[in-house]
């Protein structure tokens, strides 16, 4: 068995088809498949079926896997390692985001340019996906690390977080909807989840935390969202409950687009439900030098943003990373 061959068939599962495999690997496509069978002879064993418009793991292939990461991993550490000692870190971290604004509070742009300048030598692949997507790539090893949407109030098994945003959910309305009147004043105790009940709702896509928590408190309360609209941008479903098409439940707007829309922005009732995005990383498994570093960097830019005040949290929240 041969490194190479276990680095094609980490590949070919990953692309999901030869083809892709050889191009992300700048090699001929027959040469990558006669390695994998190569090594499905010396295992007794076959990895991949074929049989579909996609190549999939047998089930075997798919037990294999973790330990050919795993070997491809160390080897890579150790490499990296090497490098380290010789002042130089080399390396490739995978990152996943949230799309659209959800990360607006922090500029990832800016930390990853600022890592780019003190790494030259590592190479930083960004890839958007939904919450739940990101959480499962985390733990299987594909990301190395993500900034999430998290659903639930306990962190998953196996992460790490750092909470970079806590804010309560509100419905924001039309300023002539019904809801405002029994929502009340500013002081007043809110609006009962319960009057989403017959209403049209605009939400995030579904694997997203704030979706996850929205459907989440309405279950509490008795009922199922009936969600209309949906999108990757809160700003757009602003704009969709400016126009009446439903009601927006959405981490709170910035005023100044609130505003812009005429929108009034309504808390819910305690206890109100939370949209929190952090930054989350695998506690188990090997995590290379490249992945430590950029890890360290991103920790320390958001606790820089929280001293500034960027961060919005509990009332009480130290700031500190939650790790399981």
């Amino acid at each position: 068995m041969e490194l190479r061959q276990l680095q094609y068939f980490v590949a070919v599962v990953e692309e999901a088809g030869f083809t892709r495999a050889a191009a992300r690997l700048h090699l001929a496509q027959p040469g990558i498949s006669a390695q994998i069978r190569q090594l499905e002879r010396e295992l007794g064993q076959p990895l991949l079926d074929r049989s579909g418009r996609s190549v999939t793991p047998t089930e075997v292939g798919r037990a294999l896997l973790p330990y050919a990461r795993a070997a491809l991993a160390a080897v890579e550490g150790a490499r990296q390692v090497a490098d380290e000692y010789g002042g130089l870190l080399r390396g490739r971290v995978a990152i996943g985001v949230l799309s659209g604004a959800a990360v607006h509070e922090f500029d990832l742009a800016a930390a990853l340019a600022a890592f780019h300048a003190r790494h030259p030598h590592i190479e930083v692949a960004v890839t958007e996906d939904s919450s739940e997507r990101m959480l499962d790539a985390l733990r299987d090893g594909v990301l190395d690390l993500a900034l999430v949407g998290l659903a639930d109030e306990e962190p998953p098994t196996g992460v790490g977080l750092q909470v970079l945003i806590d804010e309560p959910l509100v419905a924001a309305v039309a300023p002539d909807d019904p809801l405002v009147a029994l929502a009340g004043d500013a002081d007043g105790p809110g609006l009962p989840l319960e009057a989403l009940r017959e209403r049209p709702v605009i939400s995030l896509p579904r694997g997203t935390g704030s979706r996850g928590v929205l459907e989440r408190a309405c279950a509490r309360a008795g009922f199922r969202p009936r969600v209309v609209f949906e999108a990757a941008d809160p700003r757009f479903l602003a704009q969709l409950a400016a126009r009446g098409l439903g009601v927006a439940a959405v981490p709170r707007l910035p005023e100044s687009l609130a505003a812009s829309l005429g929108l009034r922005m309504l808390p819910f009732a305690e206890p109100q439900p939370r949209a929190r995005v952090a930054l989350a990383w695998r506690t188990a498994g090997p995590t290379g030098p490249a992945a430590a570093a950029l890890l360290d960097r991103l920790r320390t830019d958001l606790a820089a943003a929280g001293s500034r005040g960027r961060r919005r949290s509990r009332p009480g929240d130290p700031g500190e990373p939650v790790v399981e």
